[in-house]
């Protein structure tokens, strides 16, 4: 039988001592690492992208709207026209939208006249019986008030106030960036 030196043994366990510590340390180093998925973009370059592993929504900044009794009830089945027939984008249409949610609802009595949205407030308050609100923050309008915004070289915009957003010929659960004229609604 071959003879086995005395150290043998001993350079066999810290050679398997150093391969187990090797490893670990190799798989510690995976764990702390950020996974990435590594594609090829349009140009043909490769990119990578960090994989996200848990997914944290964001707080709802803005509660849902408040239903106010006093704001008249086919104003509120507007808004829910209005809901149902808008888009995902803007058409570019916004008082054409609200004009035929106002009249399906029953909240004006004929179709409107008015070309430009930023005009709309003036003939809401004048032809159907519109009170301009208070309000001056968006997020605070009941469900149902007619919002109207101005812009200098344009036609401005208009939305309804829904439950869960704004709708015009397109739903948003932000208002309109642009400056506010009025929140209009029937008491």
């Amino acid at each position: 039988m071959p003879e086995t030196s005395p150290l043998t043994p001993h350079f066999t366990l810290i050679c398997a001592c150093g391969l187990l510590f090797a490893t670990a340390a190799q798989g510690q180093a995976v764990a702390t690492a950020k996974s990435r998925f590594v594609f090829k973009d349009a140009d043909g370059k490769t990119d990578s992208a960090e994989v996200v592993a848990k997914y944290a929504p964001k707080k709802i900044v803005h509660p849902f709207a408040k239903m106010d009794g006093s704001v008249d009830s086919k104003l509120r089945r507007a808004a829910s026209i209005a809901e149902e027939r808008a888009h995902a984008h803007s058409r570019e249409q916004c008082w054409h939208y609200v004009k035929q949610a106002l009249l399906a609802s029953g909240a004006v009595s004929s179709y409107p006249t008015s070309v430009y949205a930023k005009d709309a407030a003036k003939e809401l308050v004048s032809n159907y019986g519109f009170k301009k609100l208070s309000v001056r923050d968006p997020y605070k309008a009941p469900v149902g008030s007619v919002l109207v915004y101005n812009a200098k070289n344009g036609a401005g915009h208009i939305e309804i106030r829904t439950k869960s957003g704004f709708a015009s010929d397109f739903r948003s659960k932000i208002p309109s960036p642009r400056p506010l004229i009025g929140v209009y609604s029937k008491l």
